[in-house]
């Protein structure tokens, strides 16, 4: 079977299914291309080349995978995320677009030239910490994370990213491994889906993405309620909150911050209210 023969037929599988509709053709490719390491470009310039029958198999486990709506990153272990490619596990929670407006926020309200000492709080893969030490060379970055093997992966990245002398990695409840530590920024994305969304959820996220990383309370702002006055110790004067949150949690999220000032919400490329800053007094 050729790569072209082989990406036809992937195709129609995935179409078949009507919840990878959408994106059969990409998911095939992609599969394909990661199953044999090669280039995008082998498709257009090589269609006929003749796969062997190990990798036709290897393709053909990894479309049965899809197939059950496992998440296309967790079966290629990877995922860009501000332009760094990482490691991800179903151990961590798959990086996501909307979070790279809290990267750029927190950028833009920091200096580059001095330097500054976050933490990232419920890190995860280590996507926000990471993007951050990229781009503020002189940041010193704490990256904390309840789960061991989340941080494993996080480790991970930061060691691809030759970013591990900036970036410190500790097992913590939310601050709790730096009590008594002062930062210019506390940076969270912290699970705040209500746990009676449940069954609202893709089939691919609450099948498969970690719910220790997704559900926080009734509401979905417990981890919330419990990180704020652990930031407000951790914080100079001035220091700089910022947060993730879910739709329709804003007027929540701001109500929960009457200790802070100059509260500040960004609206993600689709219009949702998903990014908050506040500083403390």
């Amino acid at each position: 079977m050729t790569l072209r023969q082989a990406l036809t037929e992937a195709t129609a599988q995935l179409a078949a299914q009507p919840q990878l509709q959408q994106t059969a053709q990409r998911d095939a490719e992609l599969l394909l291309l990661h199953t044999l390491g090669l280039p995008r470009t082998a498709l257009y310039s090589a269609p006929e080349l003749p796969l062997t029958p190990g990798q036709l198999s290897l393709y053909r486990d990894a479309l049965r995978r899809r197939l059950t709506l496992e998440p296309i990153q967790y079966i290629t272990g990877t995922q860009e995320f501000y332009g760094l490619a990482l490691a991800v596990t179903p151990a961590v929670l798959i990086p996501r677009p909307e979070t790279e407006l809290l990267v750029e926020a927190v950028l833009e309200r920091l200096p580059r030239d001095r330097p500054v000492k976050i933490a990232d709080v419920g890190t995860g893969s280590g996507a926000i910490a990471l993007a951050l030490a990229t781009h503020l060379p002189l940041a010193e970055v704490t990256a904390l994370d309840l789960s061991p093997e989340a941080l494993t992966v996080a480790r991970r990245n930061a060691h691809t990213h030759r970013l591990e002398p900036r970036v410190r990695l500790l097992h913590s409840n939310l601050l709790g491994a730096v009590a008594g530590e002062r930062f210019d920024a506390v940076v969270a994305n912290l699970p705040y889906v209500p746990t009676g969304d449940l069954p609202e959820l893709h089939p691919q996220v609450a099948d498969y993405e970690p719910h220790s990383a997704l559900f926080a309370g009734p509401d979905g702002l417990d981890a919330y309620r419990q990180l704020l006055p652990q930031a407000r110790a951790a914080l100079g004067p001035g220091g700089l909150l910022a947060l993730e949150f879910g739709q329709g949690q804003a007027a929540a999220v701001r109500d929960l911050l009457t200790d802070w000032y100059d509260i500040l919400t960004l609206k993600d490329l689709q219009g949702i209210v998903r990014t908050c800053m506040a500083w403390r007094s």
